[in-house]
């Protein structure tokens, strides 16, 4: 498989390292320094785009892969209120996206004992719920678009619960979600549901970029030939 990568920062590295090890190619990388690229001999041989760069670029460089032909998986998280329109685009013009704010199989795991333990707690109101990510100090976007995530389907089985909110809570309704930058940490989300007499934790922690890197790839490999709004449940079929 022939990749083209956009974005060339500790990610992207980490990407083009674990697609070697995979067998596969990286054709072109674009970054901010080579936009022209997206012009180029090199990015129209690619079979499939990866895309981890900012917010503020991600749905452009989307939108321009899409006027190239190119199906796309990305990872950048921080500007999801703009991906319902995206995804109605999608279905109209017949392109294709594959999108999550975690890439990582095992956070993907995580995703769905995180929904199953929240239906069970939906029964148990005297429990409290809060949340806490950390992230590397040039992380983004404050909460994590994995947080978010963590939050909403909390919210969805959670009848007393009905928003999440960046730091502390001051309603019964929210969910709090404390957000630490520090260091070079990969990335650690806990959910923690407290009563009176004891404390549930449920907690994921990445050890390296690896992980997310390996899911990006595995993502790139079920995407290719496939069309429309993709994401890990259609990969894990959980």
């Amino acid at each position: 498989m022939n990749i083209a990568l956009i974005g060339y920062g500790k990610m992207g590295k980490t990407i083009e390292r674990i697609a070697h090890q995979r067998g596969h190619t990286v054709v072109c990388i674009i970054d901010v320094d080579n936009l022209q690229m997206f012009d180029s001999e090199e990015f129209k041989s690619a079979d499939i785009v990866i895309e981890f760069t900012s917010p503020s670029v991600a749905e452009h460089n989307i939108r321009k892969c899409f006027a190239r032909g190119k199906s796309v998986v990305c990872g950048t998280t921080g500007w999801t209120e703009r991906l319902s329109a995206l995804k109605k685009e999608i279905d109209e013009q017949n392109y294709t996206l594959f999108w999550s704010s975690n890439f990582s199989l095992g956070m993907n795991v995580f995703f769905a004992l995180n929904t199953y333990l929240a239906k069970i707690m939906n029964k148990f109101p005297s429990y409290d719920i809060a949340m806490e990510e950390v992230h590397h100090t040039h992380k983004a976007d404050t909460p994590s678009g994995t947080a978010i995530t963590l939050a909403e389907s909390i919210l969805h089985e959670i009848d007393r619960k009905t928003v999440w909110v960046d730091g502390a809570a001051r309603n019964p309704n929210e969910v709090s979600i404390e957000s630490i930058r520090t260091g070079d940490v990969p990335g650690i989300h806990t959910v923690i549901y407290e009563s009176n007499v004891d404390e549930i934790t449920l907690t994921h922690s990445a050890k390296s970029r690896d992980g997310f890197a390996l899911g990006a790839i595995i993502a790139a490999e079920f995407t290719l030939g496939k069309k429309g709004f993709l994401g890990m449940n259609d990969m894990m079929k959980f």
